[in-house]
């Protein structure tokens, strides 16, 4: 930060607007020698903050002075880029956000965001001890061990403790730093990046990693034409041909400089590869019989005896009882080292016990059989007040970077062995067509789900990128308000009326509008969610059956039979918004409304793509920042996906564990944390 004394002497101008009638004071005080002056309106009028303010105290180190009013006290404080007042009974807090008024005993949003990211200025590692473990619960186990061909989180949760990445994004500060490779450098058009690899990195069985594992993961795995790899999207470069005027794509070519160097040679530039590079490597000497002999995608199921999933991560699988229990077991070879020199992980193992849903995990932490628990906005006045005696802490972190939100299938194509249409035609034409998407957006009431279903834990989502995402979240895209009526009049100017009075419309073509929404069971708040909007598309005459069956079904239907309608589902997001890529890129697999498009369906989508790929190219921060607010904005005017409401992450966490602190991005490295007793 800038001189702190300099940041902190600052010369406001206060305008205090008086009750109605009464003449607004103006007034203005000065805080130390600057000129800087800002601007604020307080409409709280005179009999609440005062007229003129005497100014009585300044404290240049805190940045604080206390202003005397004719109600008492106003205390003002200047912090980097964000000013409060209070006068005892509320606070308002003027930030490059505007003018709001903090809510009782709480924080806004931004300003936790600015609370966490403090925190991890504030975090140093300690050395810890060794021993112990960590205890989870989860709804759903893994549904592969086969990390390359994973579409769901369950699996990639438990196989990220197993395998890693050139790279790595610090959980702190949201920085790329070393994982196995130690260094990296690049040319100045950002082309060519050769990466360094660790010389002490084996397997879990032993072998040793070297650049052949690295050349045989993206060229025998990932940019393999027999299957579809999970990361191949994010490995697509694409970009516009200048001769033809036509998107092409091209891939990086991957080259073995030595055992232990690989360079990488991109078609274009990348702004988010060293990110990427986060991606997992795989063993050659144990996947390339499989791929050798085509069955690659089959490879580690959840039937393999866990003692062959070999990667080179912290921990190994020891044992699996699905529907029970997945226990990890340290990996005593793994190549980290603490400050002392000591191996890491400090512990020996890690628990997940599974559970039919997410009441019986707060059971499980209730108990003490669990150390660590994401806590519902309904459970938070229960946990609450019994955090002492129940011996552990509760952590809020801001807004998610994930989302839950309403899509429907919009896939034109055909079942290859049966020939019929995935979608029935007239369902295809009600899904298609924009005015029944923003009708449908109308009909939700985030209100209501932020109440019932988070119990004031969220905000309203717009945006696809998440307000925790920081410049690259779009405040100002469409918005969609409940507001039946309006939906009502949308539906009727189509054309698509209740003729007989059933309190169900019919299209044109006389077919009732009436199709199922689909999602997972045992997730409460996704159950909730499609059951208020089922409720609200009822209220504006269209039927929408809520059918919960299992998880992996629902991957299966999404990803591969298309077999729905429509669903409520998430999707995880990240700090940099070329992580959904995977999503709304119009050929990527979870493309989820019209997956695999040899050519964008939609001028819109062609828009999107156009956006992605040349946010994925623009070295300059404040572009990108353009160009995916523009994609957002796209985004919402068409609404192939609707959101609904960004929750507040909160988790409790049992007390006793070293090397902790909450920030934006996690509550703490596995690696390092550690048993404070014994």
């Amino acid at each position: 930060m800038k001189n702190r004394f300099a940041a902190l002497v600052v010369a406001g101008l206060l305008v205090l607007l008086g009750a109605p009638g009464a003449a607004a004071a103006q007034c203005e005080f000065v805080l130390g020698f600057a000129a800087i002056r800002t601007h604020i309106t307080l409409s709280e009028g005179q009999d609440r903050v005062g007229a003129c303010l005497q100014n009585e105290r300044f404290d240049p180190v805190t940045g604080e002075a206390t202003q005397k009013t004719a109600a008492g006290l106003l205390t003002w404080r200047k912090a980097d880029n964000w000013t409060a007042f209070s006068d005892g009974l509320r606070t308002w807090v003027y930030s490059p956000y505007g003018l709001q008024a903090r809510p009782a005993g709480d924080l806004l949003d931004w300003e936790r965001i600015a609370q966490l990211n403090q925190n991890a200025r504030n975090f140093s590692y300690q050395v810890g001890r060794a021993g112990g473990s960590i205890n989870y619960a989860s709804i759903g186990g893994p549904l592969t061990f086969n990390l390359a061909m994973a579409k769901d989180s369950s699996s990639s949760d438990v196989l990220d403790y197993l395998f890693e990445g050139l790279t790595e994004t610090s959980w702190l500060t949201n920085q790329v730093q070393p994982a196995l490779a130690e260094s990296w450098t690049r040319s100045d058009d950002g082309l060519t990046w050769t990466f360094n690899l660790r010389r002490n990195v084996r397997w879990h069985d032993g072998q040793p990693f070297t650049a052949r594992d690295v050349d045989f993961t993206f060229n025998r795995i990932i940019y393999n034409d027999d299957f579809r790899a999970s990361s191949r999207d994010a490995f697509t470069f694409r970009f516009l041909d200048q001769a033809s005027g036509r998107w092409r794509e091209a891939r990086m070519r991957v080259a073995v400089i030595d055992e232990h160097t690989v360079r990488f040679d991109l078609p274009v530039p990348f702004a988010p590869f060293l990110r990427s590079m986060g991606t997992a490597i795989y063993p050659r000497h144990i996947l390339d019989r499989y791929v050798e002999d085509g069955t690659f995608p089959q490879a580690w199921d959840v039937e393999t005896d866990p003692a062959e999933v070999i990667g080179t991560g912290p921990f190994t699988i020891e044992r699996y009882d699905p529907d029970e229990q997945l226990v990890l077991r340290r990996n005593p070879d793994y190549w980290l080292r603490d400050a002392a020199g000591n191996s890491l992980p400090y512990l020996d193992s890690i628990h997940i016990a599974y559970v039919p849903d997410l009441e019986a995990e707060l059971e499980l932490f209730l108990s003490g059989q669990i150390d660590v628990h994401g806590v519902l906005g309904e459970e938070y006045a229960e946990l609450k007040p019994r955090a002492e005696d129940g011996n552990f802490a509760i952590y809020r972190r801001g807004p998610t970077f994930g989302s839950t939100f309403l899509t429907f299938n919009m896939n034109p194509g055909r079942d290859p062995d049966t020939g019929q249409p995935y979608v029935e035609p007239q369902v295809l034409g009600w899904f298609t067509n924009p005015g029944f998407r923003r009708a449908a957006a109308h009909s939700i009431d985030r209100d209501a789900i932020i109440d019932q279903v988070l119990h004031g834990f969220g905000t309203p989502q717009w945006s696809s990128v998440s307000p925790s995402a920081g410049d690259f979240h779009n405040p100002d895209v469409p918005r969609y308000e409940h507001d039946p009526t309006r939906a009502g009049q949308i539906l009727d100017g189509l054309g698509w009326l209740d003729t007989d009075g059933d309190g169900i419309r019919e299209d044109s073509a006389g077919n009732q509008i009436a199709f199922k929404l689909v999602t997972n069971s045992g997730n409460s708040v996704r159950e909730r969610v499609a059951a208020i909007i089922s409720q609200g598309l009822g209220e504006i005459g269209i039927r929408a059956d809520v059918q919960l069956i299992e998880f992996d079904d629902l991957v299966g239907r999404l990803t591969n039979t298309y077999d729905w309608q429509a669903t409520v589902i998430g999707f995880g997001g990240g700090s940099d918004p070329y992580s959904g890529i995977t999503l709304w890129h119009s050929s990527a697999n979870l493309h989820l409304w019209h997956p695999n498009q040899p050519q964008p369906a939609t001028d819109w989508e062609a828009q999107i793509d156009d956006l992605y790929v040349r946010a994925s190219q623009e070295l300059d921060h404040a572009e990108r920042v353009a160009l995916y607010h523009r994609a957002q904005a796209i985004a919402a005017e068409n609404l192939p996906v609707i959101y609904t409401a960004n929750s507040t992450r909160i988790a409790a966490v049992r007390n006793g564990f070293g090397n902790t602190t909450s920030t934006l991005y996690g509550l703490f490295d596995t690696r390092y944390i550690y048993h404070l007793a014994s």
